[in-house]
């Protein structure tokens, strides 16, 4: 299977992982004129399966070093199973939180305050269940973030001072979804055997468990995502009816966005063999940043703001690149 040998080459598969997580919500953004999101949601859970697989097959299957893809699930034990598919469990949960957040307050607020919160959450369960890096860097990183997600907050309470539309949901639902997505890496990442190159009986293969999570995310979408087709936050209910009256290419644009998110997974596990998984889900929750460019500078969601906010948002990135500088040197 395909490993990486460097810590600079796992740098740059983060960033490409950041890339990802903070561009997938894009294809939601564009679908959402027409389309609710529960029934994109599950085009996009499509999209994250289809890739693990696709990946597992390919790259998962190649080369002399690791363990095969096939052969890696045959011999898997139940408990590492269990481990990565809990794994899907709490991030679909949390996920389904996040997209509706997305809908209700947009992406340059719901990311940066609920992905925010979960690299701060992340960030700390990772590092003590495998302490890699300088922890005073590392924390020194996780607070900077901390003050960029209360900037983000104080800029988001002055626009809903002005546009009583915004609904404060939003920022509740993307609260609670980062406290949640913090917690699922951790599951995921004890799941595998910790030298990629040395492969422990039992122990899944990084493809095997983004695979097995994918799976967990599939399988409780058939809860979490049924409930919320008949009692969304907000709208009327939907049916599975109105699923499969969307139209192709509405269809392919949440597939789309399931790929890309699941690109972003699967490199940031590879990167977690070299960087650590603590810094490894730090860097990738850099995508706060490209997601606020997003929905700043593209979607103009902070449009008419009052004065002050425009200065307030520009501090809030700036703060969070130093804080991921420092989680980077933290190495």
């Amino acid at each position: 299977m395909f490993i990486i040998e460097t810590y600079g080459l796992a740098v740059a598969f983060c960033f490409i992982t950041m890339m990802a997580w903070g561009s997938w919500a894009n294809t939601q953004k564009l679908a959402a004129k027409d389309w609710r999101f529960e029934l994109f949601y599950w085009d996009y859970v499509f999209g994250i399966v289809l890739f693990a697989l696709l990946f597992a097959l390919s790259a998962g299957s190649i080369g002399s070093e690791g363990r095969p893809f096939w052969t890696d699930l045959m011999q898997a034990d139940s408990s590492n199973l269990w481990s990565a598919f809990l794994g899907g469990i709490l991030f679909n949960l949390a996920n389904i939180l996040l997209v509706a957040a997305i809908t209700l307050a947009g992406m340059s607020v719901a990311f940066p305050v609920g992905i925010g919160l979960a690299l701060v959450v992340g960030v700390i369960v990772n590092y003590l269940d495998a302490p890699v890096g300088d922890s005073k860097l590392l924390f020194a990183g996780v607070g900077m973030v901390v003050l960029a997600i209360l900037l983000n907050a104080n800029a988001y309470r002055k626009l809903t001072k002005v546009q009583q539309k915004v609904p404060t949901k939003g920022l509740i639902l993307a609260v609670v979804a980062g406290l949640l997505m913090g917690l699922f890496y951790k599951y995921v990442a004890n799941s595998m055997f910790s030298d990629f190159t040395v492969p422990v009986d039992g122990k899944l293969s990084p493809y095997t468990a983004v695979f097995i999570f994918a799976l967990g995310i599939l399988g409780s979408n058939l809860v979490f995502n049924t409930i919320l087709m008949r009692k969304p936050f907000e709208g009327a209910p939907v049916s599975y009816r109105n699923y499969f009256q969307g139209s192709r290419k509405i269809h392919v644009m949440g597939i789309l966005g399931g790929v890309i998110w699941c690109i972003g997974m699967s490199f940031s596990i590879l990167a977690s063999d070299k960087a650590g998984p603590a810094i490894s889900y730090g860097l990738g929750q850099g995508a706060t940043v490209v997601a606020a460019l997003w929905g700043i500078f593209v979607w103009k969601e902070f449009k008419g703001a009052p004065k002050g906010v425009g200065g307030m948002l520009n501090a809030m990135l700036l703060i969070y690149i130093a804080g991921l500088m420092l989680i980077i040197a933290a190495r």
